[in-house]
C-alpha cells in the first residue's frame, strides 16, 4: 500500500464507561466504514454475548449497542502505512489523542484489543491513573483467543463505578 490510509474518529458519548482501543481498522472495517466490519472477528458476537444480546449487524444497531451498554470505541493508530489488515506492517503512524479523549468523558476502564494496540498505548499512555488491560485480539487471524478473557474483562470495567 502506497501512501497513509485513515482510521475513524472516536465513538463516545458523556455516559460512555468502557473504552476498548483497537490497533487499526482492518481492510474490510474501512470498507464498511466502522469499527470491526470483518464479520470474522469475534468483537461484536463476544460483547453481545456477554449482554445477552443478538449481535448487532448494521452500523446503526451497532451504534445504539455501544450506546446502550455505555462502550466506547476508537483504534489507538489514527493514520498509517499498513500492508492489507496485518499490525506488525503498520508503520509511520499518529498515535490517537487518547489522553484528550480521557479528559473529556467518563471513562473509568479501557480494554486494548491485542498486543499491538496494548504496546503502542503503553509507550504513550502507560501512565494514565484509569485501569487498563491488555486482551486477547478479537481477530480472525488469532488463534489464541479467549472469550472468558473477554467477558471478565468486561464484568471488571461495570464493576468499576
Amino acid at each position: 500500500m502506497n501512501g497513509k490510509v485513515e482510521g475513524f474518529g472516536p465513538v463516545y458519548d458523556d455516559n460512555s464507561l468502557l473504552l476498548v482501543l483497537g490497533s487499526f481498522p482492518s481492510v474490510k472495517s474501512r470498507e464498511v466504514q466502522f469499527y470491526y466490519g470483518n464479520k470474522q472477528n469475534r468483537f461484536w458476537r463476544v460483547v453481545a454475548s456477554h449482554f445477552g444480546e443478538e449481535t448487532p449487524q448494521t452500523v446503526e444497531d451497532k451504534l445504539c449497542f455501544l450506546k446502550k451498554h455505555r462502550i466506547a470505541l476508537w483504534d489507538i493508530v489514527t493514520e498509517c502505512e499498513i500492508v492489507g489488515s496485518k499490525d506488525e506492517t503498520i508503520k509511520n503512524f499518529k498515535v490517537a489523542d487518547v489522553k484528550s479523549l480521557l479528559q473529556n468523558s467518563n471513562i473509568k476502564y479501557i480494554i486494548l484489543n491485542g498486543g499491538k494496540a496494548y504496546s503502542i498505548f503503553y509507550d504513550n499512555f502507560g501512565d494514565t491513573d484509569i485501569p487498563y488491560i491488555k486482551l486477547p485480539s478479537t481477530s480472525p487471524a488469532n488463534t489464541r483467543f479467549d472469550e472468558k478473557e473477554w467477558h471478565d474483562a468486561i464484568s471488571a470495567a461495570f464493576s468499576i463505578t
